[in-house]
Order: C-alpha cells, then sequence, then structure tokens
C-alpha cells in the first residue's frame, strides 16, 4: 500500500519571477507614510505606536491608517491604488 503513496518533496522550490523594490527614500523628513493594519490582534495599536515614533523621531509629515479587509486575504487593489496616491512609503503591519 505505502509504494502506491505519492512523495512531495516540501524543500523544492518553485521558479519564481523576481521584482524589482522600488526605491527607498533616504529620508522620512516631510514624507506621508502609510500603514496598512492586515486586521490581526493588536496590530491597530502596534501601527498606531508606530505612527507616534515616525512623526516624533523622524519627521514624518502625516501617518496614513488603512485596514485590510481580512487577514488572510490580500490587500485589493483598490486599497493599494488610494495609498499609492497619498503616501510616500507604506508599512504593512503583522498583529499577533
Amino acid at each position: 500500500m505505502t509504494e502506491e503513496l505519492g512523495f512531495i518533496d516540501p524543500t523544492v522550490k518553485k521558479q519564481r519571477a523576481r521584482i524589482a523594490l522600488a526605491p527607498r527614500p533616504m529620508d522620512l523628513t516631510h514624507k506621508v507614510v502609510g500603514l496598512l493594519d492586515n486586521t490581526k490582534e493588536q496590530g491597530e495599536q502596534i501601527l498606531e505606536a508606530v505612527a507616534a515614533t515616525l512623526q516624533r523621531d523622524y519627521g514624518v509629515a502625516r501617518v496614513v491608517l488603512r485596514r485590510k479587509e481580512y487577514f488572510s486575504r490580500p490587500a485589493t487593489s483598490e486599497l493599494l491604488d488610494d495609498m499609492a496616491k497619498e503616501v510616500d512609503v507604506v508599512i504593512s503591519a503583522l498583529g499577533g
């Protein structure tokens, strides 16, 4: 019976196309930073603390906080497009 079972090697990786990283700013002073909450527990509290620190210590002009619909799904194209129009940099949160 065991001879009939197939074996899947979980260490085999598929070849994925590499995507170039977006340019990173050297400084956050006067930038608008977007914070994307993934809806996990305490994600919003973590991001609020990050927002306060960014403004106090790094001169961030404004913080835009947005929330995904559900943690296991990617953010919608509409949400990402709206954020891209409004912010210079985005940080995605991982709650506990």
